[in-house]
């Protein structure tokens, strides 16, 4: 693949993943830290339907196009402890490095803020990557569940996504999209009642 074929790959997913970030709203303060808090799962249906996706798409370019997959292996030390930091920062900040960039677009000044932070982040982990590294050195095992059950990718990867589905349904069965974004913004649930008297709160379409 040439450089610049690489680069229009990369627009092209780019706009794709913008467009589905802003159409769901999980780029909003209110909607991860309403995660965050269990008030409302909207980032985790749009998480598990990602899961789903790539686990489909996976499972037909290895079962019938043969593409081998590269495990990355399991470092316990460094998941747990980084996500339990990843987790805290964004429960803090109301953003992840992903979202950043678009709530910079929509207009979330303080993103600014969460911006230069990952860049600060970023150039600490370039300057101490060596006792960083040595701290958390450990061998992690190379193992899917494909290998520990015995079967095929492919298979797994489908058993996989239909169960995630399952829960997809469920978690949507039991708290709908529409209910949770609210009528307005950042997935607060807003009422008539809560309104200023005499205005109606009317849904926003977006």
């Amino acid at each position: 693949m040439s450089l610049l074929n690489a680069i229009l790959i990369g627009l092209a997913t780019g706009i794709v993943f913008g467009i589905a970030l802003e159409k769901s709203r999980v780029f909003e303060p209110g909607v991860i830290l309403g995660q965050m808090q269990l008030r409302n799962f909207i980032m985790l249906k749009i998480f598990l339907a990602a899961v789903i996706t790539g686990l489909v798409v996976l499972a037909v370019m290895n079962g019938m196009f043969g593409v081998k997959l590269g495990l990355k292996p399991l470092l316990y030390k460094a998941d747990i402890i980084g996500g339990l930091i990843l987790g805290a920062g964004i429960a803090l900040a109301g953003a992840c490095p992903g979202t950043t960039l678009a709530q910079i677009g929509a207009g979330y000044r303080d993103a600014w803020f969460i911006l230069l932070g990952g860049i600060a982040g970023a150039l600490f982990y370039g300057y101490f990557d060596a006792p960083l590294t040595a701290l958390f050195d450990e061998k992690g095992a190379k193992v899917g569940f494909d290998q520990m059950l015995g079967l095929p990718f492919w298979m797994v990867a489908l058993a996989l996504a239909a169960a995630l589905t399952g829960v997809l349904v469920f978690l949507e069965g039991w708290r709908p999209w529409r209910q949770e974004i609210g009528a307005d913004q950042d997935g607060l649930v807003s009422s008539i009642s809560t309104a200023a008297p005499g205005i109606s709160a009317a849904p926003r379409h977006s």
